[in-house]
């Protein structure tokens, strides 16, 4: 679901209840935009620095080996953590962007991910829509 197609105020009290708000939404939505954007300084500087690394075949297999331990224990930290309450996704997702930096599989599984999370919610929000609808009906 694209950022402009988020329900109205009022529609998102209805879908998310009135702790959500769809201005959070909207906002948190536009910020990661903007940070997957490559022209990013963040993203300038590391890809300057791996660059960097690259030039030292064992310090490049150092750096792959380092970036594979660190994301795989993210990644599976986050899985333990999923039905915990608390950041698991956030943890599952930051252990998978790890991981991306160095291999593709894993960039590919996170994009995969987030597309089926977001449709997941998608779902959600409107099955407790139709429940809240159904409820001031009776």
């Amino acid at each position: 679901m694209h950022r402009d197609q988020l329900p109205s105020p009022p529609a998102a009290d209805a879908v998310w209840g009135r702790h959500f708000s769809a201005d959070l939404e909207r906002t948190v939505r536009a910020e990661i935009a903007d940070a997957e954007r490559p022209d990013q300084p963040v993203r300038r500087m590391l890809r300057r620095a791996r660059a960097w690394v690259s030039r030292y075949p064992r310090l490049e297999q150092a750096y792959r080996t380092a970036v594979a331990i660190v994301g795989g224990l993210l990644t599976a930290g986050g899985v333990l953590l999923i039905p915990l309450p608390g950041p698991g996704w956030l943890v599952v997702f930051l252990g998978l962007a790890v991981l991306g930096t160095e291999f593709r599989w894993a960039g590919r599984l996170a994009g995969w991910l987030k597309r089926r999370l977001d449709q997941f919610w998608t779902w959600w929000k409107a099955r407790r829509a139709r429940r809240a609808a159904q409820q001031t009906m009776a």
